[in-house]
């Protein structure tokens, strides 16, 4: 696994055998990615004369090598292909040294590279929320069985056999930032490639390494986004490996997080610490290598009801100039800590309140576009939604 540095974007390509991804690979190279192909690593770890060759015949003896002494890797899957037990210790082999020699191209690719890394398994090995982003190249099955028996040579029933031991579309989208379809002509592909290029990869990159985050001028209420939860558990897999080997608490929070409501197309994050004191401690750096820089200035929640004083906080925002996103990080137990999801909560559960809410805001996003005052303007609602919701959350027992 890779970590982060902030020198550089991350990209995870993957895709079912037959998919097209190494086309889309190869036209990333033609834009200026640096490609880190893992297939061609893995064949590169166990060429002959290598130590990963050795300890493969060890474990598999001589059977799995060709006339030339190479590795017959068609003779090696028929061995590990279907045994659980040979499977992990052909992996405990090969994956620690494909992991080694990514890592060493990644630190000599430039410090404004955006790097591409073709992993045919990143799903099945849980692998997507060590990048910036996820691209996954999504074809038809039957167009991929055509590919594999025209190029590759297999028959329908091996080429079927191939995709279905590997992860189904619905695995690859759960964890997919971009889906490339490829049903179509090679120029509509590279039209797609080309346009990922241009409007996301390069400011995305550029955003990474300025530190500067994505932030919406005006409020444009968007209505309700099924895939806004999904969103959201992609952001925070890649806070929970950029905070690893702590294991904080995350939250899906603000109108995105409940059902039905319509909202800035935003997703509100709270990210729960001890202190503030950890909030500006190396936390903030690794956060900012994972594409969630701090904000500037300084930050708090209002308190409710409304009086002096304010509840202090750190806001950090996404790099990725397509999916804006604000990280709350707020103390365990603190009064904004425990509005955040109570507001959520009380929302989630009465639908006359949800209702209420959503009139305010659309009433105040026609009359206060600009975020500042939109913010302000439904200060009042609030206070009285905040005595609404401690009155259901003692009557119901609720706790954060």
């Amino acid at each position: 696994m890779i970590r982060l540095t902030g020198r550089v974007l991350m990209v995870g390509l993957t895709g079912g055998i037959g998919s097209g991804k190494s086309a889309v690979a190869s036209r990333l190279a033609e834009r200026g990615a640096v490609i880190v192909d893992s297939d061609r690593i893995a064949r590169e770890v166990v060429a002959p004369d290598t130590e990963g060759l050795a300890e493969i015949v060890a474990a598999f003896s001589e059977r799995v090598l060709d006339a030339e002494g190479a590795l017959d890797r068609a003779a090696l899957g028929d061995v590990v292909f279907g045994d659980d037990t040979a499977r992990r210790r052909l992996e405990a082999i090969t994956h620690p040294r494909v992991r080694a020699r990514s890592a060493e191209l990644v630190a000599a690719a430039p410090a404004d590279a955006v790097v591409v890394n073709d992993v045919p398994l990143l799903v099945e090995v849980g692998l997507a929320p060590t990048f910036h982003l996820v691209v996954v190249v999504q074809t038809e099955v039957a167009t991929r069985v055509q590919r594999l028996a025209r190029h590759r040579g297999m028959s329908r029933a091996e080429a079927e056999r191939r995709i279905a031991a590997q992860a189904d579309d619905a695995r690859r989208q759960a964890v997919a930032d971009v889906v490339l379809h490829n049903d179509g002509t090679l120029d509509d592909l590279h039209a797609a490639v080309d346009a990922l290029w241009q409007d996301r990869l390069l400011p995305y990159e550029r955003n990474v390494r300025q530190r500067r985050a994505v932030r919406p001028e005006r409020v444009v209420l968007t209505e309700p986004d099924p895939t806004w939860p999904q969103q959201y558990a992609r952001l925070a897999a890649r806070i929970r490996h950029a905070a690893a080997p702590a294991d904080p608490r995350v939250d899906h929070i603000g109108s995105t997080a409940v059902p039905g409501l319509a909202a800035k197309d935003v997703i509100d994050i709270q990210l729960t610490v001890d202190s503030l004191e950890e909030a500006d401690g190396p936390l903030a750096e690794r956060l900012a290598r994972a594409g969630f820089p701090r904000l500037p200035g300084e930050w708090w929640d209002n308190p409710r009801p409304a009086g002096d004083g304010r509840w202090e906080k750190r806001l950090h925002g996404s790099a990725d100039p397509a999916r804006p996103a604000y990280l709350h990080l707020r103390v365990a137990g603190s009064p904004g800590w425990r509005y955040a999801l109570l507001m959520r909560d009380h929302l989630r559960a009465d639908p006359d309140q949800r209702a209420a809410y959503l009139m305010v805001k659309r009433e105040l996003a026609a009359a206060a576009p600009d975020n500042g005052a939109y913010g302000t303007a439904k200060d009042p609602w609030f206070d009285e939604e905040h005595l609404r919701a401690e009155e259901w959350a003692a009557r119901t027992g609720w706790r954060p």
